[in-house]
């Protein structure tokens, strides 16, 4: 066992003691609080959500840091925002790799920005109600796409959004929510002047939100264009388009290190920010197809190997 794999078990058995005791004491704690070990020092507690891009994104920060000199452990897959965001004020973690137009969304539902540079600047006093901020922004982005076939794309001349006008009729797949959602089927119209006239687009609602089942239907044909997150590995091997979005209907979702202000430290902020400029969204495809593809590899060697490749880590 590494030294740093034995601080994240000690880590996480220390959680789990401290859990029981607050949980005792919940009617008087303060939710707000950020005391807890992670948060003393350089100790740095990195946490994810629970899916595979978020664990690498998270092993790539703790490497970096780790290969600094800062001291790193990891509590992965923790769970959607409602969970990491108070595991970062109560100190369980203390650093998470977030995606910037998400972020703003859980503090403002009714936000406008849209842009990666508008996003950002709302960030700060968002978080900063919570004692939290974030660094530099990344050029990786893992947000929704409207994807459709090499081909498809040839035949009818479609590189931005607003040319599926010229493809209509035609049926689109994606996630049930996005027959409602201000960037899915409303958006095409309002925004894009598409499926104005009824019968125009036909919505195939797939519940594996561009997962397997909605890859299928665009490569075969039972829909001609489909909701595809930007970071599935599927945009490279099955030669899919990601339609540009000119008058950026669906927001930024660049990833940006989120993390407690009590850890900040000139070092620990060039060693994130060096890191959010080199990453890109073909390296998190990439990335992706490594640890979810055949190859299987672990999130850690997958960040070590593109921490390496960057030359952000030294061998």
């Amino acid at each position: 066992m590494t030294s740093r794999a034995r601080k994240t078990w000690l880590t996480a058995c220390l959680l789990a003691v401290s859990t029981t005791v607050a949980l005792a004491g919940c009617a008087t704690a303060d939710p707000t609080s950020s005391g807890g070990d992670a948060a003393e020092g350089d100790a740095i507690v990195v946490g994810s959500f629970a899916f595979p891009e978020s664990e690498i994104l998270g092993e790539i920060y703790a490497q970096a840091l780790e290969a600094e000199g800062f001291d790193v452990s990891t509590k992965f897959n923790i769970g959607p925002r409602q969970q990491t965001i108070p595991a970062l004020q109560d100190g369980s973690i203390n650093l998470i790799p977030e995606y910037n137009g998400n972020l703003l969304a859980y503090y403002d539902t009714a936000y406008e920005e849209r842009t990666t540079e508008d996003v950002d600047a709302a960030l700060p006093d968002a978080v900063g109600a919570d004692d939290l901020q974030v660094l530099d922004s990344a050029e990786a982005e893992d947000k929704d796409a409207y994807v459709v076939t090499k081909k498809t794309a040839e035949d009818n001349d479609l590189t931005a959004i607003g040319d599926l006008k010229a493809l209509e009729p035609f049926s689109l797949a994606s996630n049930p929510q996005f027959g409602e959602l201000g960037y899915g089927i409303p958006g095409l119209r309002d925004v894009y002047g598409v499926g104005v006239e009824a019968g125009q687009v036909t919505f195939v609602p797939y519940e594996d939100f561009g997962g397997p089942d909605t890859v299928q239907a665009l490569v075969d044909g039972t829909v001609q264009v489909a909701d595809i997150y930007t970071t599935s590995p599927a945009i490279k091997s099955e030669d899919l388009v990601v339609l540009e979005d000119p008058e950026n209907m669906i927001s930024a979702q660049n990833v940006i290190p989120l993390l407690s202000k009590d850890i900040y430290t000139d070092k620990l902020a060039e060693v994130l920010n060096a890191i959010s400029a080199k990453l890109t969204t073909d390296d998190l495809i990439d990335l992706r197809e490594r640890v979810e593809g055949d190859e299987k590899a672990s999130a850690a060697t997958a960040a070590d190997e593109w921490l390496t490749t960057a030359g952000l880590l030294d061998k």
